[in-house]
């Protein structure tokens, strides 16, 4: 096996398994049985999530620039699985038969693998950033030139003009690319840290050979996740509240599928 970096030069990387559009559907069936089995705290924990996007929405909103809500909310995927990191926890202690009451989601903190869950979600969020600075850029070289006044100019620009489907066309190509590199960075990076220890540089390349290893099934993956996601986002990221939930136990055990214990 391959080993990584001097901080693993002791450590070998784990071992990634080849699996099967059939895991999706055991890993989405465990995820909803831990959700039905913890699901007050569940939705707790990510009651922050839907709540930051109405109060950042609000924010923009009051300065005009709704152009830029959408790519927010899009956004949020690629740094669902640092929000989710809790759950993680939650699942790894039910699954070995440990009390997960809630509190134990804040376990992460006092966790060994702290270090590396920060590092790892710091990239996540220079990731997010990035993409917010490219689509505002985006939408001032297309939309933005025609000064829309208000929302409903907005919305008619963006629809009924070039400029307005150059931005629909490019800005879903970058998100992307945004979404696929993020999605290889992490996929299964915050459970493997959690589970083993290893570096976060570790943690990424074995996220990363899941997804190319397994391409298929974890594209399938990631288009499930995209697809719930943006559901959730209506109306007003409130639907997070139950989606991140599901998914992020069904996480846990997507890893567990791909990584042997």
């Amino acid at each position: 096996m391959t080993t990584v970096s001097d901080y693993d030069s002791h450590v070998a990387l784990p071992t990634v398994r080849r699996i099967g559009y059939a895991d999706l559907r055991i890993a989405l069936d465990a995820g909803l049985a831990d959700f039905r089995d913890i699901p007050s705290f569940a939705v707790f924990l990510c009651l922050f999530y839907p709540l930051a996007g109405l109060l950042i929405g609000g924010f923009m909103l009051r300065y005009d620039v709704a152009p830029l809500l959408f790519p927010l909310a899009a956004g949020f995927a690629l740094i669902g699985p640092f929000a989710a990191v809790g759950l993680y926890e939650l699942s790894r202690r039910r699954e070995h038969g440990a009390d997960s009451s809630w509190h134990h989601a804040f376990d992460v903190f006092r966790s060994p693998a702290r270090w590396g869950i920060f590092e790892v979600g710091v990239l996540l969020l220079a990731i997010f950033f990035a993409w917010l600075l490219i689509a505002q850029w985006l939408y001032a070289d297309t939309v933005g030139r025609l000064a829309p006044r208000d929302a409903g100019a907005f919305v008619r620009d963006v629809i009924t003009t070039s400029a307005g489907w150059r931005m629909i066309i490019f800005g879903n190509l970058i998100g992307f690319v945004f979404a696929v590199v993020s999605m290889c960075l992490s996929v299964i990076s915050f459970p493997l840290l959690l589970d083993k220890h290893v570096s976060a540089a570790a943690a990424m390349l074995t996220s990363v050979r899941a997804v190319t290893e397994n391409p298929g099934p974890m594209v399938t993956w990631g288009l499930i996740v995209a697809v719930a996601l943006f559901a959730g986002s209506i109306p007003f990221l409130l639907g997070l509240a139950v989606v991140m939930p599901i998914f992020g136990h069904a996480t846990w055990h997507l890893y567990r599928r791909l990584i042997p214990a």
